[in-house]
C-alpha cells in the first residue's frame, strides 16, 4: 500500500512541475536571476537606444567631444606647443604667454597659474564661454634661459634667432626693432613654426577675443593694423585695465613694431590686447586674475 501511495505522489509531483513549466513560468525579459534594480534597468535601456550598429555609444556629452588640450605644433627644436581648453561654450577666448621665451618667463608662469586655477575652479568659466590658454609659445627661448640664466636677451628669440612678435602678418618686415636694436622678423610672415601654429589655430576657430602677455612695462595696449582701434578692442582694453589696475593705452608707441601678434589679430577683426606685466619677475596674479575675470564676465553676456 505504501508503494502505491509513493507512486501516486511521484506522478502528482511531476505533473505539477509539467503544468508550471508549460503554462505558469514567466518568459522573455521578465525572467531574471538577478535582483531588480530600476536605475540600472533605465540606464541599460537608454544606452541601448544610443548604440550604433558596431555597439559604439553615440550619446556622448558635448564636453566629452571637446578636447581638453591641443597640440598646436612643434617649435624649431621640436618642443610641443600646447593649448589647454576650459569650458564648452561657443564664445572662445584666447590667452597667450611666453612669446618672448626666457626674456618674459613670468608671462608663461602667469599662464601656468591660470591653467591651474581653471582646473581647480571650472565654474569660473561661464556656460557660454570656452577659454583656450597657450602658456608657452616660445619654449626654445625659455630653454636658452635654462642653459644660460644670465643671457635673457638671447632667450627672447626662438632657435632661429627670430623675434616671434615680429613674425606675424601685420606690416611685417624682415628687419624690425626692439628698443634701439635691430631684430629679425623672419624670412617671411609666419616663417617660424611657433607663429604659424597660432595662425593655424586662430584661422580654424572662431576667436571672440584675445589677450597676449609680455613684460615689462605695466600697461594694457590696444591693437590695430593701420586701420584704427575698433570699438570692441577699445572696450576690451579699458575693461581689463580698470579691473587689473593697469594704465590703458590705445597704442604701443615707444618704438616702431612690425609683425606684431595682436595687431595681426586686429587685422582679422578679432579684438585683441597686449598686457605688459610690470616687471620680469612677478606674475601679478591678483591683478591679472581680476582682469581675466572681467573679460570672462564681459563675454558671458
Amino acid at each position: 500500500m505504501k508503494n502505491v501511495l509513493l507512486i501516486l505522489l511521484t506522478i502528482l509531483l511531476f505533473g505539477a512541475i509539467a503544468v508550471y513549466m508549460l503554462f505558469l513560468r514567466p518568459t522573455g525579459t521578465e525572467y531574471s536571476n538577478k535582483p531588480y534594480d530600476s536605475d540600472m534597468s533605465d540606464k541599460t535601456s537608454m544606452e541601448d537606444d544610443h548604440m550604433d550598429d558596431n555597439g559604439e555609444d553615440t550619446n556622448t556629452d558635448q564636453e566629452d567631444q571637446l578636447p581638453s588640450e591641443t597640440l598646436l605644433g612643434k617649435s624649431v627644436e621640436g618642443r610641443d606647443l600646447m593649448a589647454y581648453h576650459f569650458g564648452t561654450g561657443d564664445t572662445e577666448l584666447l590667452f597667450v604667454g611666453g612669446t618672448h621665451g626666457g626674456y618674459s618667463a613670468n608671462t608663461s608662469e602667469l599662464m601656468d597659474e591660470l591653467v591651474s586655477y581653471l582646473q581647480a575652479n571650472p565654474e569660473a568659466v561661464p556656460e557660454n564661454v570656452r577659454v583656450t590658454v597657450v602658456p608657452l609659445l616660445n619654449p626654445d627661448g625659455l630653454a636658452k634661459l635654462d642653459a644660460n640664466p644670465s643671457d635673457t636677451t638671447a632667450a627672447r628669440f626662438n632657435a632661429n634667432k627670430v623675434d616671434l612678435n615680429r613674425n606675424f602678418d601685420c606690416a611685417w618686415q624682415a628687419e624690425s626693432t626692439w628698443r634701439n636694436t635691430t631684430v629679425s622678423g623672419g624670412d617671411s610672415a609666419f616663417s617660424e613654426p611657433e607663429a604659424a601654429a597660432i595662425r593655424d589655430y586662430v584661422e580654424s576657430h572662431q576667436i571672440a577675443g584675445a589677450v597676449v602677455y609680455y613684460s615689462a612695462a605695466g600697461g594694457v595696449y590696444a591693437s590695430s593694423c593701420n586701420n584704427g582701434v575698433s570699438a570692441k578692442t577699445k572696450a576690451l582694453t579699458n575693461l581689463y585695465a580698470e579691473a587689473a589696475g593697469y594704465d590703458a593705452f590705445e597704442e604701443f608707441d615707444y618704438y616702431e613694431v612690425t609683425g606684431d601678434m595682436v595687431n595681426w589679430l586686429a587685422k582679422l577683426n578679432i579684438p585683441a590686447i597686449s598686457v605688459l606685466l610690470s616687471n620680469h619677475e612677478t606674475i601679478e596674479w591678483n591683478k591679472n586674475q581680476a582682469g581675466i575675470k572681467a573679460v570672462l564676465d564681459y563675454y558671458s553676456k
